[in-house]
């Protein structure tokens, strides 16, 4: 009767341990986690942790990013502007030799306006870096650019006059206003004016 009642306890002893290897293996497997599924989380097994809350769909996202990308890049456009480069004419001997520099702009049909306010914000570092300088004073701005016939006329604000002297200085400001709007076929001559006035500006 001992021997029995010690083998039922045995018996049973196993049973539990087994039962127990069985949860353990259920609950501590890999197989239990959360998918991503369609943009939303869904259990696989019985994962212990709660529902994630990082966003769910990075393929969706990723494309988007494509795509926006895409779309800037369609919406560009390049433009030169016009500078003297030390670099490339160390000796200055010809004071109205501009070299070119390409800008990416936002498309526009106003291009010649655009590439003028481009170059009115002079040089970027790295164009610096390569040689390139302006002569034209800070602060100017266009008061009215119309092209017509192939010639452009331009109206340019009073601080293009702003500490202005120099046969030198003078040409190579002309040089780099003139050619960057001829850069466009419908332009083949610039008048300047400073505030309406075009027969007493830009003095040497």
């Amino acid at each position: 009767m001992l021997k029995t009642t010690k083998n039922l306890i045995g018996a049973v002893i196993i049973f539990v341990i087994i039962i127990i290897a069985l949860l353990t293996l259920k609950y501590s497997t890999v197989e239990n986690y959360w998918i991503c599924k369609d943009g939303q989380w869904f259990k696989h097994g019985n994962p212990s942790t709660l529902t994630p809350t990082t966003s769910c769909g990075i393929y969706t996202i990723t494309t988007s990013i494509a795509t926006t990308t895409d779309n800037i890049k369609n919406d560009t456009m390049i433009i030169f502007v016009y500078f003297p480069n030390k670099l490339f004419d160390s000796n200055m001997v010809d004071c109205s030799k501009v070299f070119t520099t390409e800008r990416s702009i936002i498309k526009t049909s106003a291009v010649g306006r655009s590439a003028l306010e481009e170059l009115f914000k002079g040089p970027t570092d790295q164009e610096k870096e390569a040689g390139y300088f302006t002569t034209i004073p800070e602060g100017v701005k266009i008061q009215k650019l119309t092209i017509e016939n192939g010639v452009a006329k331009v109206d340019l604000s009073k601080e293009l006059e702003y500490q202005v002297g120099g046969s030198c200085r003078v040409g190579s400001i002309i040089a780099e206003i003139t050619e960057t709007l001829k850069q466009f076929s419908t332009v083949k001559s610039v008048i300047i004016s400073i505030d309406g006035r075009t027969e007493d500006i830009l003095q040497p």
